[in-house]
């Protein structure tokens, strides 16, 4: 009818301005209809994507629409949100270590998924090009260092449907001379350089979950024990000093005519939202060696779930070396996360490994981001077979010192297997005024970047020093358990000058001594007596019931002048089993090192006994630490025997 009108009017229609109006009017209002029913057919999907092992939340899970290019990413709690059409469609959650899920939408606006590990997906090999058949080969694992020793591990054959080749398994690991006990009247002082690392630890357990006894030299104590956090007092918060000093004594459980000195270290906790802005810099290994998938892979959803953690105000740039090395993504805001996401997914690997080169890229780049009382730092990751460049220790140290003083610091993130250089990223680690995380899957990305953020990359302490001094009257000898690599000379912990180890926000640090008290007869530590000098006589004094006193030295992360702490530690005669969480779990997770390490001061202490030393001490074990250690013991036993 409304049509018949208008054209039966024709003359009205073109002349008559005040109809020419309400027709336009009428238009605008069914376009405005039109679109209205058009966003009607989309709707909001909300949810959280968790570990179906733990229920932790995963960020930096893949979520598309199938069948689309219509995507997100979850964020560092793992929470999402995708536009959808209103009715159908499914959504795909992907994430590298985890199993592929799908689900077809119904009326709901809220899914919730939970995803499986997928330990096939992490554990393939490549095999390219060898033809023949294998007879008792076997893979040796190369010790550089003080140690001329040579490991050998038996290596499975590895082979798909059309071939077979043997994969030798050239890992570096710096030999470890293990301390020994040492007279307390002779040598009273024993100092050495903090360890936060935690690399040990998960490269162990990647030996022991692969049913294989892990070279001696990969087991450095300090690192299984410091991979795990304690229930330190926090430091106050309107303190002079930005972390607390715990101390404990009681019986050493492999040995109870000695005793245990348990020293922590609690860093002040500092949110997230009240940290410095990052300048960072993603130094990316992307040459052929890590052309698998526990490398590159897993390293590209490590990196996804570390872009999630990052504010408006950080700053990332991203630098690969392969045969050459290069800028792929100039310094970003961290609030364009799909800028740098886009960046890290299109990496591929391939070509030589020119590790110098790339450092030195880095490094620049940081520079000309420098953040003044910020957090200037390079985040290498790698599977430290440098091949091209500065590929010797030496260099690589004297390149890192050299950087450090510019005040970037350097957090090294190692990945793989087989031919993984654990000797060479320890130590420029160390050099950097920096952290060391082995990565083996997808849950240890978690723990190292996100569950620890702040401890991982910001730093509240550097040159961190510990010296204990013994009481001879009390103290026969002693023994620092681990740290073999840390130890500093005595004159070193008022040295200024000496660099030591750093401390992160929220960090805690362990440190384990074992003391054989005056007046008991033990097999360690006999010296014979001196001919030409004769001991000085033990002094008397009211401070006869300290058996030690802990001096602690650290400099503000942009300081130059050390300040020092000194706490004293009394024997009160505590029996084990009234110790703490803290005391007992360090001492199972040392003794295990022990243990592996076939340390002669371990005695007849078994991994059953460390077993149930662990299960009375998990404590609340919130993301399942602790649990996972007791299963890995369980497993050692078999090991132990083979």
């Amino acid at each position: 009818m409304f049509y018949g009108i208008i054209q039966g009017n024709e003359s009205y229609r073109k002349f008559n301005p005040t109809y020419m109006k309400k027709h336009m009017l009428m238009i605008i209002a069914l376009i405005l209809l039109v679109s209205a029913f058009s966003v009607a057919q989309e709707r909001t999907i909300t949810g959280k994507v968790t570990s179906a092992d733990d229920g932790s939340g995963l960020p930096g899970v893949n979520v598309l629409l199938k069948g689309t290019t219509t995507g997100t990413t979850t964020n560092s709690s793992g929470a999402y949100s995708i536009k959808v059409p209103d009715k159908g469609g499914k959504l795909v959650f992907s994430f590298i270590g985890f199993a592929t899920h799908e689900i077809a939408l119904g009326i709901s606006n809220k899914v919730d998924v939970a995803l499986h590990l997928d330990i096939a997906e992490l554990s393939e090999v490549v095999v390219t090009g060898y033809v023949g058949t294998l007879q008792g080969k076997t893979a040796g694992i190369s010790i550089r260092g003080n140690s001329s020793r040579k490991h050998e591990m038996k290596q499975a054959p590895v082979q798909d449907s059309f071939h077979m080749k043997p994969e030798f398994n050239t890992e570096e690991y710096d030999g470890i001379n293990e301390n020994i006990f040492r007279d307390a009247q002779k040598t009273p002082l024993s100092t050495f350089s903090i360890d936060v690392d935690a690399a040990s630890y998960s490269n162990v357990r990647r030996f022991i979950t692969n049913g294989q006894k892990p070279p001696k030299d990969a087991v450095r104590i300090e690192e299984m024990i410091n991979y795990f956090d304690y229930d330190y007092r926090q430091p106050p918060v309107d303190g002079d000093h930005p972390f607390s000093i715990n101390t404990e004594i009681s019986v050493a459980p492999w040995n109870t005519g000695h005793k245990l000195v348990h020293i922590g270290l609690q860093g002040r906790n500092i949110p997230t939202e009240n940290l410095p802005p990052s300048n960072l810099v993603f130094l990316i290994d992307v040459s052929g060696s890590m052309d698998e998938p526990s490398k590159l892979p897993l390293l590209k959803s490590s990196f996804s779930m570390l872009v999630a953690q990052l504010r408006e105000q950080d700053r990332v740039a991203i630098v690969v070396y392969a045969g050459a090395a290069g800028l792929v993504l100039p310094s970003t805001s961290g609030g364009e996360k799909a800028t740098i996401l886009q960046a890290l997914e299109n990496l591929e690997a391939g070509g030589s490994t020119a590790g110098g080169a790339g450092i030195r890229l880095a490094y620049s780049i940081a520079k000309q981001n420098f953040r003044a009382n910020g957090n200037n730092r390079v985040v290498l990751a790698t599977d430290g077979d440098f091949n091209v460049g500065e590929s010797s220790n030496g260099a690589m140290e004297n390149l890192i010192e050299e950087k450090r003083k510019e005040g970037v610091f350097l957090t090294v993130l190692g990945f793989g297997t087989g031919n993984y250089k654990d000797s060479k990223m320890e130590t420029i680690a160390d050099k950097g005024n920096g952290n060391y995380f082995y990565i083996d899957s997808i849950l240890e990305a978690q723990k190292a970047l996100v569950n620890e953020f702040g401890g991982t990359l910001f730093t509240i302490a550097k040159d961190v020093k510990l010296q204990i001094e013994f009481n001879p009257a009390k103290v026969k000898a002693y023994r620092l358990i681990g740290y073999e690599n840390r130890l500093l000379r005595d004159e070193d912990f008022n040295d200024d000058k000496k660099d030591a180890g750093e401390l992160g926000s929220g960090h805690t640090v362990t440190a384990l001594y074992e003391i054989i008290p005056t007046g008991v007869d033990s097999g360690f530590g006999k010296v014979d007596d001196l001919k030409y000098q004769k001991p000085n006589r033990v002094a008397t004094s009211s401070n006869d019931n300290e058996v030690m006193t802990v001096k602690f030295r650290y400099k503000k992360p942009d300081g130059n002048v050390s300040k020092l702490i000194v706490h004293p530690l009394v024997d009160e005669n505590v029996s084990i089993t009234k110790t703490s969480d803290n005391f007992r779990w360090s001492a199972s997770v040392a003794s295990v090192g022990m243990l592996l390490r076939g340390s002669e001061y371990v005695k007849d202490f078994t991994f059953q006994e460390a077993l149930q030393l662990a299960q009375g001490a998990r404590g609340q074990d919130i993301n399942g630490y602790r649990i996972e250690f007791i299963n890995l013991v369980k497993s050692c036993s078999s090991l132990a025997n083979n």
